[in-house]
């Protein structure tokens, strides 16, 4: 990890879905490591900081502006900033800050704060967004709020809780419907009292690494179709039996491909799609073949933010594959796929 650079998490999810009893069980099982929590809520929430500073003389910062969604850059930069300002003088000491939003909130600004602004991104480093869903409300938060699936296509690392609650056929089916709008998120189902810090902290999401982790099955169902130059989205030929009972407005989908881009047209391509469709596109990443290079080119992005950096040479031997996911809101599928076809060498 960078030199001196202190790690954020942002913990989002649905109202009611355990963020605040997940946070208490991270404060007092981070045994020795010392962390500040910014707490961005509605005025009715303040009971819990009570309960929180009371449990584990963390150093909370509540933000009681009511909803984040359209006023976090300035108020969590300036809080974020006086916190490292803080730290600097001794006045405070934490190893690395916890955000938990509201369940109404968009974490995508939250997100954008770390790459904006410079005197953040001299202090922090964006370590993942965690996103919690309630199994017993799920599948109507999702119908009903657009939110609840942006959480989703954010997640670096999904939890379904009170998964106990619900019987497996219905978590399953709740399962699948994730998958569809984020594969490159694992999801794990979770018993408060039972998770490792691992799974909450250090998760990288943001790192730019040579790994793409897309989920395995979502990418197996078009495997027979080797003619085809890119991958159709999991679900064209899908013989689950509860497919296409939801049509969520977020969405992903997979790139794939054995020729090499050409790297001119592939940036103008990329940067077209970011100018039009930014707000549109909540995460994407990829490891790509570009011409003119032995090693492998990583991206990803946030909103209309991208980024990219040359990761570890290709294998002697090694089939040099490009595989890019994106994951956003009624994104034109057909024009980015034949877009991304026609940058190829």
């Amino acid at each position: 990890m960078s030199k001196g650079l202190i790690p954020v998490t942002i913990l989002t999810g649905f109202l009611g879905s355990g963020k605040t009893t997940l946070l208490k069980r991270v404060l007092s099982e981070a045994h020795g490591q010392k962390i500040a929590v910014i707490e961005n809520e509605f005025g009715e929430e303040d009971i819990d900081t009570e309960i929180l500073v009371a449990d584990t003389q963390e150093q909370i910062i509540q933000m009681n502006n009511g909803c984040v969604c359209c006023t976090i850059r300035e108020d969590l930069r300036t809080t974020l900033s006086d916190l490292a300002a803080k730290k600097r003088r001794g006045e405070l000491d934490f190893e690395r800050v916890i955000i938990e939003t509201t369940g109404v909130a968009d974490p995508g600004p939250v997100a954008q704060t770390f790459f904006m602004d410079d005197e953040i991104a001299e202090a922090y480093l964006l370590d993942g967004v965690l996103t919690l869903v309630d199994a017993v409300h799920a599948n109507q938060q999702l119908d009903s709020r657009q939110e609840a699936r942006r959480q989703v296509g954010f997640a670096d690392q999904i939890f379904i809780s009170k998964a106990d609650l619900v019987d497996s056929a219905a978590v399953d089916a709740l399962s699948h419907r994730l998958k569809h709008m984020n594969p490159r998120a694992p999801q794990q189902r979770v018993h408060f009292g039972e998770v490792e810090l691992s799974r909450v902290l250090d998760l990288r999401g943001f790192n730019l690494n040579a790994k793409l982790e897309i989920d395995p099955d979502f990418l197996k169902v078009d495997d027979h179709h080797h003619h085809h130059d890119h991958d159709h989205e999991h679900g064209e030929h899908c013989d689950h039996p509860h497919h296409h009972v939801h049509d969520d407005d977020v969405k992903s989908f997979v790139f794939k491909s054995d020729r090499a881009f050409n790297p001119a047209k592939l940036e103008d391509f990329l940067g077209a799609i970011v100018q039009v469709y930014g707000p549109k596109l909540l995460r994407y990443k990829g490891v790509l073949n570009m011409k003119g290079t032995d090693k492998r080119v990583i991206f990803q992005g946030v909103h209309q933010l991208m980024g990219s950096d040359l990761g570890p040479r290709w294998m002697p031997g090694e089939k040099k594959t490009s595989k890019m996911v994106f994951i956003g809101i009624d994104l034109p599928k057909e024009i980015l796929l034949q877009g991304l076809e026609g940058c190829l060498a």
